[in-house]
């Protein structure tokens, strides 16, 4: 299975998912300290709330989750190259497993990182300009540690919402990636039809799963849709 992960990287177009993962580090780097000194003030009160707050923004990997759903899935449809993967001497479930592995795999790492690296610009703006009260503690240190673990894994499952339906059935990529910007926007909306963000978050991680199972269990099926 690693071999076949490791073959899904060497056929992606490298320069370009790199860059992109560049951009998505680097707008999900800056935000968390804007919205905390500009638009959300709420979350300055403390380092506790301003983890919850970048615990929402990171989420924003689901798009890059999205992008590699439409470089591995999509792309390789209409360029007919996953004809040819089905031709491996190996079952087409085996290989969308190995696909999905791939993804859930770069998302969770790529998330992890995101993380890490927005905690690190936070902690440094608030060093030289002030914009959260008080120092982390020790407490603030294991939150951040433990939401930066679970906020990666959540991005993973909700990254595979699209898969079923659009990035193997309709192999659409438009829809795909407006999927994902729903998944992640809907929490900050949950207050106008009364659900809390953590509900909506874990419903979309069901639906992130039940999307796999289909795409895994119809694998042999799903390979003959035209």
């Amino acid at each position: 299975m690693a071999k076949l992960m490791i073959l899904e990287w060497k056929k992606l177009k490298r320069p370009l998912v790199i860059g992109e993962l560049a951009i998505y580090l680097g707008i999900l780097m800056i935000l968390p300290p804007f919205f905390i000194d500009s638009i959300i003030p709420f979350f300055n009160e403390s380092y506790a709330l301003a983890i919850e707050l970048n615990s929402f923004i990171q989420l924003g990997m689901v798009l890059f989750g999205a992008s590699l759903i439409n470089h591995v899935f999509i792309e390789e449809y209409k360029s007919k190259t996953m004809s040819l993967s089905f031709g491996y001497p190996i079952s087409r479930r085996k290989l969308f497993i190995a696909k999905i592995l791939f993804i859930a795999f770069a998302v969770f790492i790529t998330t992890i990182l995101s993380f890490f690296l927005s905690g690190i610009v936070i902690f440094t703006v608030d060093q030289f300009i002030p914009i959260i009260n008080g120092q982390p503690t020790i407490d603030d240190i294991i939150t951040f540690i433990t939401t930066m673990i679970t906020t990666a894994f959540k991005a993973t499952i909700i990254t595979f919402i699209p898969l079923f339906l659009f990035g193997i059935w309709k192999r659409a990529v438009f829809p795909t990636i407006v999927c994902s910007i729903i998944a992640i926007q809907a929490p900050n909306f949950s207050s106008f039809i009364n659900v809390q963000p953590d509900t909506l978050i874990v419903a979309f991680c069901i639906f992130g799963g039940l999307s796999i199972l289909l795409s895994i269990v119809l694998a042999e099926r799903l390979g003959e849709i035209k």
